[in-house]
């Protein structure tokens, strides 16, 4: 096995030992370091696995080793490894995750050694999740993820934590049962008794599956991934959930963890699936455009409150991602992967800023707001150009995964992309005036009040920090997309993929 392949597993372990031993009665000075080192070691592997990535491997799984599980009879084994979709995911869970623990750190929670041990938690089981080759480890490590999520919601989650938490845990538990029969409808069909994404790849294209099968199974994965990304009518779990949610589950389930079902239609089904894809493909289309674009899109921008608006906002981003995939294009589904890194980056980022607005005003109310920028232009700098990044302004990520949705919609219906600009513009109302009641304009006269008794400072470098990580990241996948485009084209050339991905246009290679 190569050094490569053995630095997998030590991304995921890293932060579940650590969590482990915090667990088990780390005085806490010890456990705050050991924390930091924690979060700190993923991010690095993740950016050193990408920089030994061979140019033009990403159709295949690169950094592959196998682990027995002792269930081998019933095909499970833990195989690890990345391919050209894999692996900006996987960087993505690195990166967010260490700017969501660094802000941790500081974050001054109570009980903050329970707060780590559970954050380390959900940061092991998402490594693990994009680290998958077999689709029952794939599953697993979502569930592991996830339930930190439930108990951080509900011990020091914001207003209505104890019933956000509850929604969340039933319309999350459906949605990953969904999944589950999906993926084990893959498992017994395919006659091959394995979970290996590759063996099953292999087979399923030789076979093949009935047309009929295909349909029921991309069905149960689309509705069950659909609940998980937060699909209209099937979303209003999110905007509550992220509302109640602690800034950094906050910054990691809507950043990285919400990825794991798009990250699955693309991984796992649109491959598997093709003829099911294509029956569901405009159902998919209608739901995430007039829904999520739209629908949402006005409900977001009637929101007032500053963490409900983000909350909503992200679940109108995910229509793209949708739309992305109803077209079934190498250029579509290659600008969903783009777009998800991208989302990921941003919306973490304005989680992380709107929670130091609060700080400084102690409310998440907009029109109780106002002004901020003169005392806090750091902040104010931040916040503006994290709005523009997820509004999909040139020179951000975004902008790149947005921009191949579109061109790819322009080819399946002219209608829906007409739907999805529009989108744009309901981004750019709410995003701007979000910024402008923040910061600019009078403040007002509750806000008086507060700053009076305590003067707002500008960000810490204890928040500083982790916002530069991800500007920083939005801003070099925004200048040099070739980055992430170049290992997704190659995944999504590959045979089993040209069997969903229409044959003409590959992601900017600019």
């Amino acid at each position: 096995m190569s050094f490569n392949a053995q630095l997998l597993p030590i991304a995921i372990a890293t932060p579940l030992v650590a969590a482990l031993i915090i667990a088990l009665g780390l005085p806490k000075r010890f456990s705050t370091k050991l924390a930091g080192v924690a979060f700190v070691v993923p991010a690095l592997i993740a950016l050193w696995l990408w920089k030994e990535f061979p140019a033009g491997g990403g159709a295949d799984y690169q950094f592959l080793s196998s682990y027995d599980t002792g269930l081998a009879n019933f095909g499970i084994t833990l195989k690890l490894g990345l391919n050209g979709i894999a692996l900006p995911m996987f960087a993505l869970a690195g990166i967010v995750g260490l700017a969501a623990g660094l802000y941790a750190l500081r974050s001054g929670a109570e009980r903050l050694k329970l707060y780590l041990t559970l954050l380390l938690v959900m940061h092991g089981g998402l490594m693990g999740v994009f680290a998958s080759v077999d689709i029952f480890f794939f599953y697993f490590f979502h569930e592991l993820a996830l339930i930190p999520t439930f108990i951080m919601v509900g011990i020091w989650g914001g207003r209505d934590r104890n019933y956000a938490a509850m929604k969340m845990t039933i319309y999350l538990t459906v949605g990953a049962m969904l999944s589950l029969i999906g993926l084990i409808a893959i498992y017994v069909k395919s006659g091959e008794n394995s979970f290996d994404l590759i063996t099953l790849k292999e087979a399923i294209a030789a076979r093949g599956l009935a047309d009929t099968t295909q349909n029921y199974i991309f069905g149960l994965l689309m509705f069950g991934f659909g609940i998980l990304v937060s699909l209209w009518p099937l979303h209003t779990w999110a905007p509550l959930g992220y509302g109640a949610a602690p800034s950094s589950a906050a910054m990691l389930h809507a950043g990285v963890l919400k990825k794991f079902g798009l990250y699955g239609l693309i991984q796992i089904a649109l491959p598997l699936l093709p003829e099911g894809a294509a029956h569901w493909a405009w159902k998919l289309a209608l739901l995430a455009g007039i829904g999520n674009v739209l629908v949402v899109g006005f409900v977001t921008i009637a929101q007032r409150d500053l963490k409900q608006m983000l909350g909503y906002s992200s679940v109108m981003h995910m229509g793209y991602a949708f739309l992305g995939i109803a077209t079934m294009s190498v250029i579509g589904v290659g600008g969903v992967v783009l777009l998800m890194v991208a989302h990921g980056l941003s919306v973490a980022l304005l989680f992380l800023l709107a929670t130091s607005i609060h700080h400084r005003t102690h409310t998440f109310d907009l029109t109780e707001m106002g002004g901020l920028a003169q005392k806090t232009p750091v902040l104010a700098a931040f916040f503006v150009a994290a709005t523009m990044a997820s509004v999909g302004l040139p020179g951000f990520a975004n902008f790149w995964g947005e921009l191949a949705v579109f061109v790819s919609l322009w080819n399946f219906s002219p209608a829906i992309t007409a739907v999805a600009v529009a989108g744009v513009v309901i981004s750019a109302i709410y995003g701007l005036r979000a910024a402008a009641r923040v910061f600019f304009g009078p403040a007002s006269e509750k806000l008086q009040q507060v700053t009076a008794q305590h003067p707002p400072v500008d960000l810490s470098w204890g928040e500083k920090i982790p916002a530069l990580i991800l500007i920083i990241a939005l801003l070099v996948f925004g200048f040099y997309p070739k980055l992430l485009s170049e290992p997704v084209n190659d995944a999504l050339k590959t045979p089993a993929a040209a069997a969903v991905a229409a044959p003409q246009t590959s992601v900017s290679r600019t």
